[in-house]
């Protein structure tokens, strides 16, 4: 039972999400993770269901919706494949959020409207080899010439990177002031200056596309600059907010889809004279993992009504996407990881997507602040520490 009430509304397009991901993206799912390829047709189809720019107004190209219905549709997405998820995730919330909220009409008019309606690919890039959590670190650089900046250096773990026609891109202005004196810019790929890098091997989500980026004089327009020179960190903190938010309804999508494959299979499963789902050990597994997805999915919706009250009243929401993404990523990986056990050999093979779950899972716990910046997240705010 759940007491939320979805509108009609909402449970068309988590509906609509379901089918999509169980009639189209189930069948290639292990396909793209062996191979690692983007998956461009799978993505496209998904543009024209209105799941690349969710929450985006229809004059810019989305589909209008609200918070919630992001997270349904983020949810249903991930219980089939986490690599469809992330690609939704990284264009939905970290490069059309950062568009609707800092720029301006012309940016919106040029570079919102082809991602929100999937015609073209968005990508967000913050981190560097040497800069992680502490983006204070950073080593590119963008120099003001006249009426351009020229941007120099490499950024890593861009997912989407490779597909990316446009990326919104974070870069020290001025150095001395460290996370102050990050700036975001609007990043055109094909123009010179701009060199995708190696692409990362990844244990999990393997289709998503995730590489280096280089800027060699890379000439960045001062209109494409996102908001004013040193707003880059605060810029960067308010979309790993939202982010967070989405990134625990991928983990939530992971846990639910290894704990109903774990309950179908202990209902199907025969040993010792009957299904495997008798027996004490397989029924606490179950119990455990059920608890844990219905608690996660509290703490998503809850986080997920927040923003959208966020939306009316500017209000800070970090401390509800932190707790959200911290439970239910560490949920995504405790199913997994029963769920590993449940199969027992067959959880350990390829045949079955029990083992990309597993590997899935982890990531979840780690990109857009790991599981120890949440809990300190967390903890700083309770505290009032700044």
């Amino acid at each position: 039972m759940n007491l939320l009430q979805l509108s009609e509304e909402q449970k068309m397009i988590r509906d609509a999400a379901r089918d999509f991901a169980q009639n189209e993206i189930a069948k290639v799912a292990a396909q793209y993770d062996e191979s690692g390829d983007f998956p461009y047709e799978t993505v496209k189809k998904m543009g024209q269901l209105g799941f690349m720019g969710i929450e985006v107004p229809e004059e810019y190209g989305g589909a209008g919706m609200d918070t919630l219905s992001h997270m349904l549709v983020m949810e249903e997405i991930n219980k089939v494949d986490a690599a469809h998820g992330t690609i939704m995730s990284v264009n939905n919330t970290l490069y059309c959020y950062p568009l609707m909220e800092f720029g301006t009409e012309a940016q919106k008019q040029k570079y919102l409207i082809p991602i929100a309606s999937g015609e073209k690919i968005g990508a967000y890039s913050l981190t560097e080899p040497m800069s992680g959590s502490d983006a204070g670190t950073m080593r590119s650089r963008a120099v003001r010439e006249g009426d351009a900046y020229i941007i120099d250096g490499t950024k890593s773990w861009v997912s989407n990177g490779t597909a990316a026609d446009y990326v919104i891109l974070f870069t020290m202005t001025q150095p001395e002031k460290k996370h102050k004196g990050i700036t975001a810019f609007i990043i055109e790929t094909d123009k010179p200056g701009f060199h995708t890098g190696r692409k990362e091997d990844k244990l999990g989500i393997r289709a998503s596309a995730t590489c280096e980026l280089h800027f060699d004089e890379y000439r960045c327009p001062v209109e494409n600059r996102l908001g004013e020179e040193g707003d880059g960190f605060k810029i960067a903190m308010t979309v790993l907010d939202a982010g967070r938010v989405g990134i625990a309804a991928q983990a939530l999508g992971i846990a639910e889809g290894a704990y109903q494959a774990s309950l179908e299979y202990a209902r199907e499963r025969q040993a010792f004279g009957g299904p495997i789902g008798q027996f004490q050990g397989i029924q606490w597994k179950i119990a455990d993992m059920k608890c844990r997805v219905e608690a996660s999915r509290l703490l998503v919706y809850q986080a997920a009504l927040v923003r959208e009250e966020a939306k009316k009243t500017g209000a800070r929401y970090t401390t509800e996407a932190s707790m959200a993404k911290l439970f239910a990523s560490e949920t995504a990986m405790f199913c997994a990881h029963q769920a590993v056990q449940i199969h027992a050999g067959m959880g350990y093979s390829k045949e079955m997507p029990i083992e990309r779950f597993f590997r899935d899972a982890k990531i979840t716990e780690i990109y857009e602040g790991t599981s120890e910046i949440q809990r300190m997240v967390i903890a700083r705010n309770e505290l009032g520490l700044r």
